[in-house]
């Protein structure tokens, strides 16, 4: 259960991010600084206990690499959705009044956008928190952190840099993204997640 309730308040605390730095929040690099630094220190803080996913596409890239147990795997992406929901009460509460206007966005290119940074993502999360090679090391929530800042900055006005299915629900219950546009983040956060866990395993074939 304590894994469940990692999973859940580290993603809740980045979709409440996510949510009350754009709507009514800071504008250019604000943004971008402020989710990927809530992302490092949220890592940093559950990694011990959860392994720190706060992504479905994450989880399922661990999963497929071997390190999350299939018995984990529903309730991790339910107790993220829980916490992006419950996230996205606590912004429309926080940021009542203010006006939310839907992004709009190119759907090929926002689909590449995403499938590419997600990728990126869990490609990084696989090697630097479960790879042999990089164990016990203490940088590992700093480079989850800044590959989704990293990601915001380059990407962020194509796709509006989601790389999470349980950030694309919150935003879409939060207004910033239209019901008919959840399934491009749907398919292309799996779609990455599941492409970096085969490269991670064609790049270390030996890390069992």
């Amino acid at each position: 259960m304590n894994k469940y309730l990692t999973e859940l308040i580290g993603t809740f605390f980045l979709v409440l991010t996510i949510g009350c730095t754009v709507i009514g929040g800071g504008t250019g690099v604000i943004p971008p600084l402020a989710i990927g630094a809530v992302l490092m220190v949220m890592v940093f803080a559950g990694g011990h206990i959860s392994g720190a996913h706060y992504n479905p596409a994450v989880t399922l890239a661990v999963w497929m690499r071997g390190r999350c147990d299939a018995k984990d795997v529903l309730p991790y992406v339910a107790s993220q959705a829980v916490g992006a929901v419950l996230a996205a009460a606590g912004v429309s509460f926080l940021r009542a009044g203010m006006e939310v206007v839907p992004m709009r966005v190119d759907v090929g290119r926002a689909f590449v956008a995403e499938v590419l940074f997600t990728f990126a993502l869990a490609y990084v999360v696989l090697n630097v928190a479960t790879a042999k090679g990089t164990a016990g090391n203490s940088f590992y929530g700093l480079a989850i952190g800044m590959t989704v800042m990293s990601g915001a900055f380059a990407v962020g006005h194509i796709s509006g840099g989601v790389f999470n299915p349980a950030v694309a629900l919150g935003i879409t219950l939060m207004g910033l993204s239209g019901l008919g546009s959840i399934w491009i983040y749907l398919a292309a956060n799996f779609l990455g997640g599941a492409a970096a866990a085969l490269a991670f395993k064609l790049v270390n074939p030996a890390d069992k």
